[in-house]
């Protein structure tokens, strides 16, 4: 009687003293997708709803239309916050100059003047407490977090306050997003949701 042998137990990565650095995301073999450094722990992405992907690919497409000339929208994209944070926010805008070769895979956190955040279950803590927080931290100027209450879009946003460095709130929205900062925006929220109909018949 043959015996099968055992399959080997996955290896995890063990982190370095003091954990690991922004560096590290850049050698680290086999890291899942979208991986990211916070407080020097790595934090892996849970399979994204639908919700998640049509609310990502909204305000990416819809933003690109509404930017000025010197920005860029960018989705799904870490930023370096300090050695110990390189979180990817889900869609930021960050200045055109920035831009300059098509393999960079990280831009400074200096760069962003808008971070979006979608949240997802697995998320909802750090897209509320924690990165909120460092995004503050690195001067990054707006965030808007993105939820999804009983199948309708929500978004939460927020503006930072200079003299205190920290988020405060300008506004909730839930059909329509209108705001004039970063730059003008006016969106319908509702077709994050809507469903696709074909188009009839002549």
């Amino acid at each position: 009687m043959s015996i099968e042998p055992e399959a080997p137990e996955p290896r995890w990565a063990v982190p370095p003293v003091g954990g690991w650095t922004a560096d590290d995301l850049d050698t680290l073999p086999n890291l899942p997708p979208h991986t990211e450094l916070i407080d020097g722990s790595l934090v892996f992405v849970s399979p994204q709803t639908l919700f998640h992907s049509r609310a990502v690919s909204f305000f990416e497409w819809q933003l690109q239309s509404l930017v000025p000339p010197d920005l860029e929208v960018v989705r799904e994209f870490t930023i370096d916050i300090d050695r110990y944070n390189r979180p990817e926010p889900d869609v930021i805008v960050v200045d055109g100059e920035i831009i300059q070769d098509p393999n960079q895979n990280r831009f400074p956190a200096e760069s962003v003047r808008l971070a979006i955040a979608v949240v997802s279950p697995e998320s909802l803590t750090r897209d509320r407490e924690t990165k909120p927080v460092k995004y503050a931290r690195a001067r990054i100027p707006h965030y808007w977090r993105v939820e999804n209450h009983d199948g309708r879009a929500v978004v939460y946003v927020f503006e930072l306050e200079p003299s205190t460095g920290a988020y405060t709130s300008t506004g909730i929205f839930h059909d329509r997003m209108k705001v004039s900062v970063p730059f003008p925006v006016d969106l319908d929220l509702t077709a994050i949701t809507a469903r696709r109909r074909a188009a009839p018949l002549e």
